[in-house]
């Protein structure tokens, strides 16, 4: 039988790659999905909702109360509890109350654990005292609750109403939930004797059948934001930054809710409601006024999300509120209500608050915000050496070499094909020494063998995710049949950490990090490439109940073990496709599995400012397209883009020709070569803003509303972006575009940063595109560089500075530079360099923004200034002083970026020789 079943198996597996091409019918819609068909049918009828609170009190600092309804089908009563933070932040919890329940519940429904950080629990601010109002013409009273100065939380009793009021403006609303009705919680059950099979116990979808145990037990409700112009987040998914309604008058019939399911998408669509890869239920509403707010639901479930449009409600009575809103209606198959409101009130607010409870991005190494080559997959250890020389010979910088499933003994993580890859240390260290690294990649699917030792060591242990009879599951991936580990289980993910160490993962050495992919989890004969919503996990739960947080899990185990690895003192570098809130705290994700066309090329702006605005700001989108052969002209824009994404990764399918830089012709190789290089020489500046995410949340790649709040123009403008607030760039998206139409925000100049013209702000201008894509520095910033060609970051380090200041009207302008050693967490105890760079009155000053430290790490630099760059200073100096040193220097003309063609000369101090590290004054006389 064994050939027979061979042939299967292989029959098995070809079949599952007719997946790997995005088919709409291979998925759920909103109709194929209970919970979601359910959920929209009732919110067509607003004002369903009954529940009122009673014994509304305040226990253990929070605000509680029992919600009861007036039907007689409520099994229990529902618990809530509203909780205030620092920094306004409301946080609410509903869930079926077990300690009254008749009869009891079949068990306790899902709370999403290690997401929300220990830092935010500390910070919780015990109510005192709460009081009871009659608010403008409602007819019931509401308990109100102090939030922060300047805004409430209220709970309105009657009808049921959760809302954040908005003190400075007339105690208008802000953020609520249930202002329309919608309420719904489905409470857990058993089935009863004689009861029909049927909807409520097991939904079906091309041939696959997941059982219900428990019954339906979905959430929903709607939550509008108040004085908003746009809502956007909810990532992720290839289309606008602006969510589109999914309903309303002018809608199509058709359209999906915004879906929040991780699922691995081969080639998928632009313009579409369709979740991705990950998913984070964060919405950030924003207004003319600059006003901005938040809402995130902590829920791992399925979730479905309609952004409603104006009139969506026009056959409701319901008419409570006459403010200018944008309603939204959430949806999720399983889980609590754990749902937190941000009061702002501009953009940067919201995100740092989002990130306090989820908590703030890792501080990456130096190298991996630099370039990444990578490719299903390089072939050998000798097309590894031939692809690193090539760069070399080329002047192409580069920092990283990944490898892809093939480099594996039969796509058995942590071994190597012996053939292949006979000697990795050696491969590795050679790359090392030129300070480079490598990256391989470690899935989550192991395949079931027996003489595989990972694999039998998880049976024995009884570590796998089991199937709903609670036998271990067993699914098909990439080595076939596989398992899954249960990575819900923190004994679990410390035994997989153990894996990274140099002993279990031979072949390895301190300069290879991990690429986690698949871990949405990806089953390619499973119902929507998915596993069953029925499999088991620690203590009972259902996959449905988790899914979506199944990646974060594992991105968080492979961390941690590199963390291990490295003694606690090497920062990880772990690369993961699905994510989840707090994914950020683990390393970095990409937009995955993208197309080499222009579409999908202007698309990943949005995707990826998304995914900043959800507190993911290491993130990228594979430079030139996974899928397809992309032309000169399309690979060439890519890399002039992806230049200025936070992660820098050109990648390529298997079944794509072969793309690195040197291989369409010296001219295109030319200015993919200019295109890297900006990214090494901004080095400095991006680090310096991953130190700032790291430390704020707020993100290295921004929307131009982000710093523009008050001005419309950029609402709708997810085409160009910010890096930092120093940076405006803009993509060319179009083939044979040899110009730019650009709007620039605010009322400064902006500096183009190759040749230095300057250009009015508030206007829209036409810029030269036709060999670099525009990107222009915004005048009243100072940007640092690193501007001597090496190959890879590693070896600038000692490098000198070029400091380019642009002055606004005022004649002023400021910027940082943030400096540690790169790689360990001693930056934690104080070892770093932290400047702020000040320019008034004709005068440079550097001035330290590091605390004095009593630890014994510290951090030196070498590294000076190696040139001074003035940008629309009006006297034009001759000679400048420095200070302390009392030395005179003379102002020349010189060229804004070396080896650069075009551009008049600009004002420029060769040589200043200051240290980067020390307080020093330059006046210019």
């Amino acid at each position: 039988m064994k050939p027979l079943t061979s042939l299967l198996l292989a029959l098995l597996f070809l079949s599952s790659q007719t997946v790997l091409s995005f088919k709409r019918d291979e998925f759920r819609n909103c109709n194929q999905t209970p919970f979601c068909k359910r959920a929209r049918a009732r919110s067509r009828s607003p004002g369903g909702c009954t529940l009122t609170p009673h014994n509304i009190a305040i226990s253990n600092g929070d605000l509680t109360a029992t919600l009861l309804s007036e039907h007689e089908d409520q099994i229990r009563p529902l618990i809530l509890s509203l909780s205030v933070y620092h920094d306004g932040i409301l946080r609410l919890k509903i869930d079926e109350d077990y300690d009254h329940s008749d009869p009891p519940s079949p068990k306790r429904r899902f709370q999403v654990p290690d997401v929300i950080t220990p830092e935010f629990d500390s910070n919780k601010l015990w109510l005192q005292r709460l009081s009871t109002e009659t608010l403008n013409d409602e007819s019931s009273p509401s308990t109100v609750v102090y939030l922060s100065d300047g805004y409430d939380a209220v709970l309105r009793h009657d009808p049921f109403e959760i809302y954040v009021r908005d003190k400075q403006s007339g105690n208008q609303k802000l953020i609520s939930l249930n202002s329309h009705q919608l309420f719904d919680f489905e409470q857990l059950r058993v089935k009863k004797e004689g009861e029909e099979d049927g909807e409520n116990w097991e939904e079906r979808f091309r041939g696959h059948t997941d059982t219900r145990p428990y019954g339906p037990q979905s959430i929903s409700f709607d939550v509008s934001f108040y004085n908003a112009e746009f809502v956007s987040g909810i990532p992720e998914r290839a289309m606008s930054l602006a969510l589109k309604p999914t309903r309303g008058p002018g809608v199509e019939m058709d359209v999906e809710p915004y879906r929040l399911f991780n699922l691995d998408v081969f080639e998928y669509l632009s313009e579409s409601p369709f979740g991705l890869y990950g998913s984070i239920p964060l919405m950030i509403s924003h207004g003319k006024e600059g006003r901005s707010a938040g809402f995130f639901w902590l829920n791992a479930a399925e979730m479905q999300i309609d952004v409603l449009g104006d009139g969506w409600n026009a056959e409701s009575e319901i008419d409570w509120v006459k403010q200018k809103r944008i309603d939204t209606f959430w949806m999720s198959e399983a889980g609590i209500v754990d749902a937190f409101f941000f009061v702002g009130p501009g953009p940067k607010e919201v995100v740092r608050q989002y990130t306090s409870v989820t908590g703030r991005p890792a501080m990456p190494q130096l190298f991996s915000i630099a370039y990444h080559q990578c490719r299903w997959n390089y072939r050998d250890e000798e097309d590894v050496e031939n692809v690193d020389a090539k760069f070399d010979e080329h002047d192409i910088p580069y920092d990283v070499l990944w490898l892809d499933i093939e480099h594996t003994d039969g796509r058995r993580y942590f071994t190597w094909d012996s053939m292949l890859f006979p000697h990795p240390e050696e491969m590795q260290k050679k790359l090392a020494e030129k300070g480079r690294h490598m990256v391989t990649i470690v899935d989550p699917h192991i395949k079931r063998d027996d003489s595989f030792r990972l694999h039998k060591e998880a049976t024995e242990k009884g570590y796998y995710v089991k199937d709903a009879s609670g036998k271990d599951y067993d699914g098909w991936c990439w080595p076939g049949s596989s398992s899954y580990l249960d990575m819900i289980n923190p004994e679990i993910r410390s035994w997989w950490g153990d894996k990274f160490s140099y002993k279990n993962y031979v072949g390895s050495t301190p300069s290879l990090y991990i690429w986690n992919d698949m871990n949405e989890p990806s089953v390619f004969n499973g119902p929507e490439v998915s596993m069953p919503r029925d499999a088991l996990h620690l203590g009972g739960i259902e996959h449905r109940e988790l899914h979506n947080s199944y990646g974060y899990y594992f991105h968080m185990a492979t961390s941690n073990g590199l963390l291990k690895r490295g003694g606690g003192n090497d920062r990880p570098f772990v690369l993961s496709r699905a994510f989840f809130p707090g994914s950020q705290r683990y390393g970095s994700v990409w937009t995955g599995d993208n197309t080499a066309d222009w579409e999908h090329l202007r698309v990943s702006v949005p995707m990826i400012l998304t995914l900043g605005l959800t507190g993911i700001s290491f993130s990228g989108a594979d430079v030139g397209g996974y899928f397809g052969n992309p032309g000169p002209e399309l690979l060439v824009r890519w890399y002039q883009l992806g230049a200025f994404y936070p992660f820098f990764r050109g990648h390529a399918h298997q079944d794509t020709k072969r793309r690195e830089p040197w291989l369409f012709g010296e001219k295109n190789t030319q200015l993919i070569r200019e295109a890297i290089r900006v990214r090494y020489m901004l080095l400095p500046y991006f680090y310096t803003l991953f130190r700032e995410a790291n430390t704020t949340g707020l993100p290295v790649m921004r929307p131009l509303w982000m710093e523009f709040p008050s001005d419309e123009a950029t609402f709708s403008n997810d085409e160009a972006f910010m890096i930092g607030s120093s940076l405006l760039v803009q993509g060319i998206y179009t083939e044979g575009k040899k110009y730019a139409s650009v709007y620039l925000p605010g009322k400064e100049l902006w500096y183009d940063i190759r040749i230095g013209d300057a250009y009015k702000g508030g206007k829209t201008h036409k810029l030269d595109a036709a060999e670099s894509v525009p990107a222009l520095q915004r005048a009243g910033t100072i940007i640092p560089r690193k501007d001597r060609l090496r190959r890879s970051s590693t070896q600038m380090v000692n490098d000198p500075y070029t400091l380019v200041i642009a002055v606004n009207s005022s004649q002023v302008a400021e910027g940082e530079l943030y400096m540690d050693d790169g790689k360990s967490f001693e930056f934690l105890h104080g070892a770093y360099i932290h400047r702020r760079f000040v320019f008034a009155n004709g005068k440079l000053t550097s001035i330290n923004l590091a605390p004095f430290s009593s630890s014994k790490s510290q951090f030196s630099s070498k590294s000076i200034i190696e040139r001074i760059i003035l940008l629309g200073y009006a006297p034009g100096p001759k000679n400048a002083l420095i200070e302390p040193a009392n030395q005179k220097v003379e102002v020349e003309l010189g060229p804004l970026m070396l080896g650069e063609r075009r551009g008049s000369s600009v004002v420029t101090i060769r040589k200043p020789a200051v240290q980067v590290s020390d307080d020093w004054t330059i006046k210019f006389l």
